[in-house]
């Protein structure tokens, strides 16, 4: 029998030499006359020791990492085969801290399985789910979600089954559902680790909203940037139309539903629903003003549910397990697990799926063990480029949706970068504004412009001209784009400039105090 060997082929791992090591191994194994079967998993999440190799051995699947192409020949001499001692050896994969201590609902099987061996993708509950779900009334289904208290993953929050119940409600004969995987916030990568580790645990999600709202046809929309996750999708698709999963009368049950990737140009606004719709229908990315909404009149103006990856990524454990055990995780409003995506000067970046109501300390410290520079921390943002800054007195908030908007912040996709003390505070507020000025898609002024004005405005406080009444201009641009912005572009924009403000006046005002002085 073949030895099993896991060797990610997930994009980070690729991008640090996964093919390398794999093709270094198959040779060794040809010449050595060595029976091997390499698979291609998810990475584990663990990013700082990919490319991560795991061995299955008589105890268990032993790890690895980070593994080189120039380690292969000393990890044969040391009979890593048989699980052996290696200065790389890390034990095995499950017992290992970073693993060990989180709570993986959504990413149970990322890293686990052969992400496009279907009957190991059901060995591991693949498709319990919906298998219960081709059972079950669309109302049925629809009310498992809203007893779940899922909400939408990408950001806003939003009950997603109340988003399902308003769909359903509709009369019109054609509905969409689309997965947003146009996944462009500043350090994220959960939606890109999903699709390229567990492929049908997204399009298992899709087909049970798809049964649940009366929608037949399916879209994921992917950012262009990501070649990798669009190529595994689609073989995903293939191989679960093969298999009976997608098409018509899916397994005798009436559901008929097809699906489709769709590749995005690059525009950041497109992860707003709005956007992604007008882009899948060929027009310029731009933003809607709403009423209505999508789930009245989407997709060429028919009902549709537009949804995150890694919220369609958790119905099928919500289906499979019920209601009750996804809703016993978390706290308070915030319900299920949230998978949290580690960047910046951090000593172990990586994906942290946790229950909600870990704190912040708890995520940079314990998991990510501090900064990798090994200086101290300045400030984390959290929820995207237009997130707010958390300094580290402030780090024992409670990773949710409520108390983090307490905080001044706001959980977004669940992206925490980390900033150390070299950091100027004031560029980055600069920056919050810049960006949004390239990537506003320039339908409301106070986006368009207010972004342009602001920027301009931070140049002229940090130069130290006329501070106080700047601060005041500032101030006012801040709250119109807050409360006039069609969309949470414009809106959201304003976090970061005032956290900043908050937190570190000092580098904003500095010229003119030194000028005082």
């Amino acid at each position: 029998m073949s030895i099993k060997i896991y060797i990610p082929r997930d994009a980070a791992a690729l991008s640090v030499g996964a093919s390398e090591v794999r093709d270094a191994m198959e040779k060794r194994a040809s010449l050595d006359g060595m029976d091997i079967q390499i698979i291609g998993n998810g990475t584990r999440g663990m990013l700082w020791l990919e490319p991560l190799v795991e061995v299955v051995t008589a105890k268990g699947r032993v790890a690895y990492g980070p593994v080189t192409e120039a380690d292969v020949e000393s990890l044969f001499d040391a009979n890593f085969l048989s699980g052996a001692k290696h200065p790389l050896y890390l034990g095995l994969t499950g017992e290992i801290p970073y693993l060990a201590k989180q709570e993986r609902l959504t990413f149970a099987r990322v890293g686990v399985i052969d992400r496009l061996d279907l009957a190991d993708y059901e060995k591991h509950d693949g498709l319990a789910g919906l298998k219960k779900a081709l059972e079950m009334t669309p109302e049925a289904i629809v009310e498992e979600v809203l007893n779940a208290g899922l909400r939408g993953r990408g950001g806003a929050g939003f009950p997603t089954g109340i988003k399902w119940k308003t769909a359903l409600a509709q009369t019109e004969p054609q509905k969409y559902i689309c997965a947003n995987a146009d996944e462009g916030d500043s350090g994220t990568f959960a939606d890109r680790m999903l699709m390229e580790g567990d492929p049908f645990s997204l399009i298992e999600g899709m087909i049970i909203g798809g049964r649940a709202i009366g929608a037949d046809t399916g879209y994921i929309y992917i950012r262009s940037e990501y070649p990798h996750a669009i190529r595994v999708m689609r073989r995903a698709i293939n191989i679960m139309e093969d298999a009976g999963w997608l098409g018509t009368n899916i397994k005798n049950s009436g559901t008929d539903f097809n699906l489709h990737v769709r590749v995005g140009a690059g525009a950041y606004i497109c992860g707003e629903e709005s956007s992604m719709l007008e882009s899948l229908e060929g027009k310029r990315g731009q933003v809607k003003v709403k009423p209505p909404i999508p789930a009245i009149s989407g997709l060429f103006d028919k009902p549709t549910i537009v949804n995150n990856v890694l919220t369609l990524g958790s119905v099928p454990f919500i289906l499979s397990k019920g209601a009750k055990t996804y809703a016993d995780y978390g706290q308070g409003r915030s319900k299920g697990t949230q998978p949290f995506q580690l960047a910046g000067d951090i000593a172990r970046g990586g994906l942290v799926e946790k229950a909600f109501g870990i704190t912040l300390k708890e995520l940079v410290e314990d998991f990510g063990g501090g900064t990798h520079s090994g200086r101290p921390v300045k400030a984390v943002q959290a929820g995207g480029p237009l997130g707010g800054y958390i300094a580290p007195e402030g780090f024992d908030v409670e990773m949710g949706y409520e108390t983090l908007s307490e905080a001044g912040a706001m959980l977004g996709h669940g992206g925490i970068v980390v900033y150390n003390d070299t950091m100027s505070m004031s560029k980055m507020a600069r920056y919050a504004m810049e960006f949004c000025e390239i990537e506003s898609c320039g339908k409301c002024t106070p986006c368009r412009i207010g972004a342009v004005r602001g920027k301009e405005t931070i140049d002229k406080i940090t130069a130290g001209e006329n501070v106080v009444e700047n601060l005041e201009v500032l101030e006012d641009l801040c709250s119109l784009m807050e409360e006039a912005s069609l969309c949470a572009m414009g809106g959201l924009t304003p976090m970061p400039v005032r956290t900043a403000l908050k937190l570190f006046p000092e580098e904003f005002t500095g010229p003119i105090i030194e000028a005082a002085e």
